[in-house]
């Protein structure tokens, strides 16, 4: 590689609660650390009330309300410099929504300055629904005036179904190894270590100054691969998510009694779900996806831009 042409600043933020999101950006930026000519400055964002990991059962479904209407949390400001060639925003899927404590990020003052006509990169490491969540994320980039030039999305290793079990136990426990018939939880350790290739990509980009245009960097890379059989399900989830934390808001503040009996209702609701809804409609939608092909494989070139696959 050489990235001897000018020197370049990359911007690196994330929150991440079980450390894999950091090792995902470990690997990826590797590259651009390496790279003479490119400082790279590495930030974890912090709530000023910290969040727990693993989660209490409650205090999981309490965040529930503020995830999907993007509230945010305050957070505690970076020690960042003014200016950035280029900013890589890692986040992971909080109710189909970027996580509570980077939603609030981005809607600080501080954010405004950094991220202002600035290209971005996301990164995303999650179950494997994250659609409605990148959705949401333009539109908090396009509120700040940045430019959303490519997207990376690592998903959990396993299928489907085994991740409605696998994601939760470890979200809630703290335990992630394989049991039963059940894979272990969490990206691959393959996938996390390949990710080193967009890294070496964008020092190459920086060193031609490739990020000042709008096409994006890592196009035909394999950076996003969406599960068209997916779609639906995510949009089905997502109108629901709206109605339920609508109704577990007015039952009252985060950790109040009311609010609280509202969520042990919802729980209720969505393992019913899980269990027999979700299973039936995957099947469903495998059945008539030949019939729905065109429409299908449009949505899929949509939602894998700016990057493709």
């Amino acid at each position: 590689m050489d990235c001897r042409v000018i020197h370049k600043k990359v911007l690196v933020l994330y929150y991440s609660q079980s450390g894999q999101l950091k090792r995902v950006l470990d690997m990826l930026i590797a590259p651009l650390q390496q790279c003479a000519d490119v400082q790279c400055d590495f930030h974890q964002i912090q709530p000023l009330r910290p969040y727990p990991y693993p989660w209490p059962f409650y205090s999981f479904f309490n965040v529930f309300p503020e995830a999907v209407y993007l509230d945010g949390c305050k957070v505690e400001p970076i020690e960042a410099e003014d200016e950035y060639d280029l900013i890589i925003l890692g986040y992971t899927s909080w109710f189909l929504s970027p996580s509570v404590p980077v939603t609030g990020f981005l809607k600080t003052n501080q954010a405004k300055r950094l991220f202002k006509d600035k290209p971005v990169v996301t990164v995303i490491a999650c179950r494997d629904m994250w659609l409605i969540a990148q959705e949401k994320m333009k539109a908090l980039l396009a509120a700040l005036g940045a430019r959303l030039i490519d997207n990376v999305v690592l998903t959990d290793q396993g299928k489907s179904l085994y991740t409605f079990v696998t994601t939760p136990r470890w979200m809630l426990t703290g335990k992630k190894d394989a049991f039963w018939f059940f894979p272990k939880a969490g990206v691959s350790e393959e996938a996390m270590e390949a990710s080193s290739r967009f890294g070496e990509r964008l020092c190459v980009a920086l060193g031609n100054n490739e990020e000042r245009n709008k096409a994006p960097l890592l196009a035909d890379m394999g950076a996003v691969n969406v599960n068209g059989k997916l779609i639906a399900t995510e949009r089905i989830a997502h109108r629901s998510f709206l109605i339920w934390s609508k109704l577990i808001k007015k039952a009252g503040p985060p950790n109040s009694a009311g609010r609280n009996i509202v969520i042990t209702i919802y729980s209720l609701f969505l393992l019913t779900l899980v269990l027999t809804v979700v299973p039936l409609n995957m099947f469903i939608r495998k059945i008539i996806y030949p019939f729905r092909k065109k429409a299908l494989d449009a949505a899929v070139s949509y939602y894998e831009q700016p990057s493709g696959r």
